[in-house]
């Protein structure tokens, strides 16, 4: 259980039980929803103008910052029920969840080669028979991947639950007041002037690099927007780093440099030094595969 201030021992455990209550009821919604959506654009709508809206809309909520959504939520369900509630929380998750699990169905079914559809049309196949018996087990394994990328993205969020399930530091399961949840008791206890406090902070979130990292004059772009501005930073192997700050403040843009994640979109690029044990990751040539491997991911999308 999280402790008063001041005072010493406890834990994370009612967080960590909320957070995967949390998680669990979203993922419970959001799935369905995006690859049923999924399923639509890509074997039923294809080009027709409601599938257009619906890729539109699923465009802006892959782009839109989640403080944004948090703020929706709050607006539409926390004002309205005029408290604060661990299914405020839920929707807001869920909304971040649904727009991932909607792209990565329909990309995935997109790459089934047309020849397995005619195949089974040209044995009389129902086309709701042949999706579910043929191009769903397909591409079964790429859906589950976009689904657990959905859940990374939604486990480590702050800013939606801010305004919506907000926490408390008891054990509860009561979805109708507000929930403890692992992300908002690291930023208030993180935040918060009481060593015990900020002890339990850094045991939720770390950070552990195995090599040596030094940042030297990094700026990163957005197409012509300059989203990182002269960053030079250490961070040293083998110790504990953590990047806290609000949304949209660039923690995830820097940690795509490391990287090279933003090589997965044309538009934007980095310049000056990002020295791994010495080698600068940005100028010479590597294998990204192995750089991936020995840094990490990050999934969430851009959003400068």
């Amino acid at each position: 259980m999280t402790p008063p201030p001041n005072t010493a021992g406890g834990g994370l455990a009612n967080a960590i039980a909320g957070s995967g209550l949390l998680i669990l009821w979203a993922t419970i919604f959001g799935t369905p929803l995006g690859i049923l959506a999924g399923i639509y654009l890509a074997e039923y709508g294809r080009k027709s103008w409601l599938a257009e809206v619906i890729r539109f809309i699923n465009d802006i909520l892959l782009s839109a910052p989640s403080i944004v959504v948090g703020l929706f939520v709050y607006t539409v369900v926390v004002a309205k029920m005029q408290h604060f509630s661990g299914w405020a929380g839920i929707i807001a998750l869920a909304l971040l969840q649904i727009p991932i699990v909607i792209r990565t169905t329909e990309n995935m079914l997109k790459l089934v080669p047309d020849t397995l559809r005619e195949a089974a049309y040209a044995l009389g196949t129902p086309k709701w028979r042949m999706i579910s018996a043929i191009t769903l087990k397909a591409s079964v394994s790429g859906i589950i991947t976009g689904v657990l990328l959905a859940i990374a993205r939604i486990a480590g969020e702050t800013a939606p639950l801010l305004f919506t399930s907000l926490s408390n530091q008891f054990w509860s399961t009561d979805l109708m007041q507000p929930i403890a949840n692992l992300p908002v008791t690291i930023f208030k206890f993180a935040m918060s002037p009481f060593a015990e406090w900020q002890q339990l902070a850094w045991a939720g979130v770390l950070l552990i690099t195995l090599s040596k990292i030094q940042v030297r004059d990094l700026n990163f772009y957005y197409g012509k927007f300059h989203a990182l501005k002269n960053i030079t930073l250490d961070i040293a192997k083998n110790k504990v780093t953590a990047f806290i700050g609000p949304s949209g403040c660039g923690k995830s843009t820097l940690l795509r440099t490391f990287n090279k994640m933003y090589q997965l979109y044309p538009e934007q690029r980095a310049e000056g030094g990002i020295l791994l044990d010495g080698q600068n990751i940005l100028t010479d040539n590597q294998d990204i595969a192995l750089l991936r491997a020995k840094v990490g991911m990050v999934f969430q999308k851009p959003t400068p």
